[in-house]
């Protein structure tokens, strides 16, 4: 029986599955050989090791991830609510669910001292802060977005309940983008 050869961005994508439905970037290259339909051996030939497998594999995530942020991926004139509303949407429905414990798993190494997981964390970051900053008034704002967000998203893969992070999500925007009670209103005029 003759076996199909494949071609190395098909194997980084096979790749990239695996991690997704495993939910880690830590499977062995026996693991990620049965799993993508090849060999340990045709995986070495491919990549060299499995730290550039690993760095090919996280560079498509971001790929994918990037196309997420773009403000084209959103209707002209969405306001906040709906941005934030989608971000929360795509990130936990359930076949993100993989790519969100994936990107855990990153940051866990990012913790744990890797370079290029805490460059995927800082480029994650960038794209987050960038792509609110078009629809919130300022950084404070969004960093205050960006730190509820993560930590709702940890709440929800623990819970598995959706709705208090949208409702948490939700109800910071209304309350930064309610106008100031402590603006100066204009004087009352008598009538003489």
């Amino acid at each position: 029986m003759k076996t199909r050869k494949h071609t190395v961005e098909e194997l980084v994508e096979k790749c990239l599955a695996a991690f997704v439905a495993a939910g880690t970037i830590d499977l062995t290259l026996d693991q990620l050989a049965a799993t993508v339909g090849t060999s340990k051996r045709m995986l070495i030939h491919y990549f060299g090791d499995r730290q550039t497998l690993e760095e090919q594999a996280i560079a498509r995530l971001e790929d994918r991830l990037r196309e997420q942020f773009l403000p084209s991926a959103f209707p002209a004139r969405v306001k906040p609510e709906g941005v934030l509303t989608a971000l929360w949407g795509r990130a936990t429905a359930p076949q993100s669910r993989g790519v969100l414990l994936l990107v855990m798993d990153l940051s866990r190494r990012a913790w744990s001292g890797s370079t290029r997981a805490r460059d995927f964390y800082h480029e994650q970051q960038r794209l987050w802060v960038e792509l609110l900053l078009k629809y919130l008034p300022d950084r404070i704002v969004v960093e205050e977005v960006l730190q509820l967000f993560q930590g709702a998203v940890l709440a929800y893969l623990i819970t598995g309940d959706r709705a208090p992070g949208k409702r948490a999500l939700l109800r910071l925007i209304s309350s930064r983008l309610k106008p100031s009670r402590h603006r100066r209103r204009a004087p009352k005029t008598s009538k003489a």
